[in-house]
């Protein structure tokens, strides 16, 4: 008497592990489990604002280009800015740049965070001048 064939062991081995995952008992799970209760779900977070979004994506890559990260060279579109959103990373860098000449590293990544934050707010999140891109004058 030999050994079956490997397309039957195949075929048995994947029908028990189906069977043992339709019970439970592969994945741990108790048919018995009580279904989950809305206190167990996580809550649905709210939609950033557009002033929200653009202050966490340029003031991000504003403190990368200060820091010289290996991705802090990407262009603006890569980087998923819209021209306003450049203008402001770019204002941002410099204003950053400046700071840390006279009050450090620590002091010029805060200062980037509260410009960033400004300029946002003011634009309204500066998302829409994403077509033709041009350099900031």
């Amino acid at each position: 008497m030999g050994t079956p064939p490997r397309s039957t062991v195949r075929y048995a081995a994947s029908t028990l592990l189906a069977a043992l995952a339709l019970t439970g008992t592969l994945t741990g799970c108790s048919p018995s489990a009580p279904p989950p209760t809305a206190a167990q779900e996580s809550p649905a977070t709210s939609p950033s604002s557009p002033a929200q979004i653009c202050t966490s994506l340029v003031s991000y890559w504003a403190k990368e280009t200060l820091l010289g990260t290996k991705w802090s060279g990407l262009d603006w579109e890569q980087k998923g800015l819209s021209n306003d959103q450049y203008k402001i990373h770019e204002d941002a860098v410099a204003a950053g740049r400046a700071e840390e000449r006279t009050g450090g590293r620590d002091k010029a990544l805060e200062l980037i965070d509260r410009f960033v934050a400004q300029r946002c707010a003011e634009q309204n999140g500066a998302t829409w001048s994403s077509e033709n891109w041009r350099p900031p004058t």
